[in-house]
């Protein structure tokens, strides 16, 4: 939108990407930004105010109902320090410090300009207000954050408590017996709790408390306030959908609500693929979170536990989490374990540790080619995907790897070439999965030995080629896609001139139009 220059760069043209505001607020260091439908407020670090927008209501604060289309500092709040400032439709509501002239104290008071139709700028009447007034009712309370919503303001003082004023259609005062003239507490379900958030849609109310409860209030149009029903509520109410989740933010929209919660176990029905195999889930195949990364995995990709995992509810009992997240937890005592274990069946020839940086080299090359196969896997199948979309990779008939299973036996993990998966079938797995056919090394003429150390060599050397082509790779799609987005980009800017064109021939037909219809 850029009617009444409310964007601030001095015109009403419109801009389809970010543009930076210039003009006062050039080299200024921004705290806090508020929009509302037809104006705009901007607080600096050094409590500076500026506004710019539509005045025609005085919602800009500058003494006259002027619209102005560069951004403009509130002179008269000039010499105090704003804190923070929220912009309703028509009105607009500031905290500013203010130094107690007795015992030079500091607080944080509010101040309200603008239209006063509705009673939401809390003086007690209904007249508008050109420049920031003192809301004289609330003089003994200080606020730490405030929120307006259409014809309505909320404040939150920081002792925890919630102020309303201005309208009351649907109820969103939280007060059903008010009038709204003048601020007034919000008791109800709240009265006992400590208020930490708040935020206001065009006609409803959201909050957060200490204890990380939702309450929602006033209109309930499409499902706004969260109850499950579209019905208005007139008093605060728990958001019950809410109660098993840590909230750690809420925000509201226009006629929605939006609340971040702390990092858990993502939902397994919302994700019908396994993140490690990306084999579909069924009956038998079930879903398991991994308590380390959230993400959901089949049985087969999290049979590991570990006492380390970062989301397990109780660090002194093991958790399932997936193979390569249990590659991670593991320590360098556990590796020093394993140097130290004695090898089965009298084997003479231990893996050194050469041998192990090698194989832990081996497994991270073929993490990142598999990483990289699952994302080409997602692309549109085209002439040009079907050509550069397969990288073969060379195994080695006998290559195979060394595993430590939790009852600390050495086994190993044969792959042999008649058994190996094409890479267009998927990716390949980096970790030891049921596909594989396992074996414990019993004897030194065992099949499945461990890797000579010149194997290793060639296996690793052949990794890094195919990491670098895979690189060089990336790197072309990636100017591609830069390429065709500048052709895009000149594809708008060309549609957009010809729009214009069009309409300004629209224009000049219809007048022609007119001028023959009168002759």
């Amino acid at each position: 939108m850029h009617n009444f220059g409310l964007l601030g760069h001095g015109n009403d043209t419109a801009h389809w990407i970010p543009k930076k505001v210039c003009g006062p607020l050039e080299g200024l260091h921004i705290s806090s930004v508020s929009c509302g439908p037809s104006h705009t407020a901007v607080v600096t670090s050094a409590g500076q105010l500026f506004t710019f927008g539509d005045g025609v209501f005085g919602a800009l604060g500058h003494g006259d109902r002027q619209s102005t289309n560069v951004a403009r500092e509130v002179s008269s709040l000039r010499g105090l320090r704003t804190v923070l400032a929220a912009c309703g439709a028509w009105h607009t509501v500031a905290i500013v410090e203010v130094v107690d002239s007795l015992n030079s104290a500091t607080s944080c008071k509010l101040f309200t300009w603008g239209d006063g139709n509705k009673g939401q700028l809390g003086h007690a009447d209904r007249e508008t207000r050109l420049i920031p007034a003192y809301v004289e009712s609330l003089r003994k309370l200080s606020f730490c954050q405030v929120a307006c919503g259409y014809d309505f303001t909320a404040a939150l003082s920081t002792s925890g408590q919630v102020y309303t004023m201005g309208s009351n259609a649907f109820g969103q005062l939280g007060n059903p017996t008010i009038d709204g003239k003048l601020p007034t507490v919000v008791k109800g379900s709240i009265s006992s709790s400590c208020v930490e958030e708040i935020a206001c849609g065009s006609h409803h109310v959201a909050l957060l408390t200490s204890k990380a409860r939702v309450y929602t209030w006033g209109k309930g149009a499409n499902g706004r306030l969260g109850h499950g029903n579209n019905f208005d509520r007139n008093t605060p109410t728990p958001v019950e959908a809410l109660k098993d989740k840590q909230v750690k933010s809420v925000a509201c929209g226009t006629d929605f609500t939006a609340v971040i919660c702390f990092h858990r176990c993502t939902s397994g029905l919302d994700q019908s693929l396994c993140s490690g195999c990306r084999l579909q889930f069924s009956f038998i195949r079930k879903r398991h979170n991994c308590y380390n990364c959230g993400l959901v995995y089949c049985k087969a990709c999290s049979m590991r536990k570990s006492t380390k995992a970062s989301l397990a509810p109780n660090s002194n009992k093991p958790y399932r989490v997936c193979d390569e997240c249990c590659t991670k937890l593991n320590t360098a005592g556990d590796a020093k374990k394993l140097q130290n274990s004695k090898p089965l069946d009298g084997n003479p020839h231990p893996l050194s540790s050469e041998a192990t940086d090698r194989e832990n080299t081996v497994k991270s090359l073929r993490v990142r080619i598999s990483r990289f196969l699952t994302m080409e896997s997602f692309k549109p199948e085209g002439k040009h995907s079907r050509n550069n979309s397969r990288f073969p990779l060379h195994h080695s008939g006998n290559l195979s790897f060394g595993s430590i299973g939790h009852s600390k036996e050495l086994t190993s993990l044969c792959i042999p070439t008649s058994t190996a998966l094409p890479l267009s079938c998927g990716p390949i797995s980096p970790h030891p999965t049921n596909r594989l056919t396992t074996s414990v090394l019993t004897s030194p003429d065992s099949a499945c030995a461990y890797p000579s150390n010149k194997n290793m060599t060639e296996e690793v050397a052949r990794l890094q080629s195919q990491v670098k082509e895979l690189t060089r790779k990336s790197e072309l799609l990636e100017a591609e896609l830069d390429r065709t987005n500048n052709q895009l980009r000149e594809a708008r800017t060309t549609a957009a001139e010809e729009n214009l064109k069009c309409k300004a021939a629209k224009e000049v037909i219809s007048s022609l139009t007119t001028q023959r219809s009168e002759v």
